[in-house]
């Protein structure tokens, strides 16, 4: 295949659509109750908690949900108690985000369950869930990706990247950068 014909128009790719869990009406208004109250610095983290549990959301006891967090589906979200979600961290599910209990995710965090399978014609979406197991400490900015399971009690480090399953009491670190003197 020579470079032309492997190319890849965004344009022309039609597969199929991810399973969102619900109709276009629910999707719409969570989409506006999300923008103009749940990631609005004024709304108090009680009333997130309960905003989420509106839509399908389950989330545990004593959880704290700071301002400009995203979920892009509450109905696909299970958040375990007195668990912690930093400002601005976003949770992409478009598949299911499992967060047990007593977990930190950071400032900035990012979990994101969606990809696409880059041999597939269209495009097509490869998506998986993640679970974050009891205990957990996701520092600022940390990554996890689609289909992986953090391990109890461990601690992903700011900045790090995790792309496979993580066994419990580990320390996942970001890679050193290289400085190159002046």
């Amino acid at each position: 295949m020579s470079a032309a014909q492997s190319k890849r128009s965004l344009r022309s790719l039609r597969g199929r659509s991810y399973d969102k869990g619900r109709g276009f009406a629910a999707q719409a208004l969570w989409v506006a109750v999300s923008t103009l109250i749940f990631t609005q610095v004024w709304c108090p983290a009680r009333l997130r908690c309960t905003v989420l549990r509106w839509f399908g959301a389950r989330i545990g006891t004593g959880v704290l949900i700071r301002h400009r967090v995203n979920v892009q589906w509450p109905w696909k979200l299970t958040i375990g108690d007195d668990s912690w979600i930093g400002t601005n961290a976003d949770l992409y599910n478009i598949d299911e985000i499992v967060i047990g209990s007593d977990v930190c995710v950071s400032q900035y965090a990012y979990l994101c369950t969606g990809s696409h399978d880059r041999r597939s014609p269209t495009f097509e979406f490869d998506n998986g869930p993640i679970v974050i197991e009891d205990g957990v400490w996701l520092c600022a900015g940390a990554t996890v990706l689609r289909g992986v399971t953090v391990g109890a009690n461990s601690v992903v480090g700011a900045r790090a990247l995790v792309t496979s399953d993580i066994p419990p009491d580990s320390l996942v670190r970001a890679p050193r950068s290289l400085v190159t003197p002046g």
